[in-house]
């Protein structure tokens, strides 16, 4: 990572990552009630994958290092009925815990208003700092 971090920059880049976060709850839940004809097709829950970066002792950001699908399995149920039904009346729901995905909003919401809050605080220390010069 090229050049020192101000504050803003390190508050952005964690805003940036809950946004990832938020992103992938959000295609979760907008998915936790489809269902597929096959177990391989069925949708299963994203998570990111953050890991740390350190641009001098005792400064440190966030990156994201890739999306991967959870381990979460889809789950079978019989409607012979249903349009996607495989040969044996069989279709498969989306492997998403929704009330796991509706915590990590939660969450996710919560840290990234904190990062706001970091900026909000360093702007008006910035500014008081250089009203002192007045």
């Amino acid at each position: 990572m090229a050049g020192n971090l101000s504050v803003f920059d390190i508050a952005g880049r964690a805003m940036s990552a809950q946004m990832v976060r938020l992103n992938t709850s959000a295609s979760n839940l907008a998915n936790a009630g489809s269902v597929a004809g096959s177990k391989a097709e069925a949708f299963r829950a994203i998570k990111p994958v953050f890991s740390s970066v350190t641009d001098a002792p005792g400064v440190a950001t966030v990156k994201v290092d890739q999306v991967v699908a959870s381990n979460i399995e889809p789950t079978k149920r019989y409607d012979p009925n249903h349009p996607k039904a495989d040969k044996d009346g069989n279709v498969w729901e989306a492997g998403v815990d929704q009330a796991q995905e509706l915590v990590e909003m939660m969450e996710t919401a919560r840290q990234y208003q904190n990062n706001v809050s970091v900026m909000q605080t360093a702007k008006t220390l910035t500014l008081d700092t250089l009203r002192l010069g007045k």
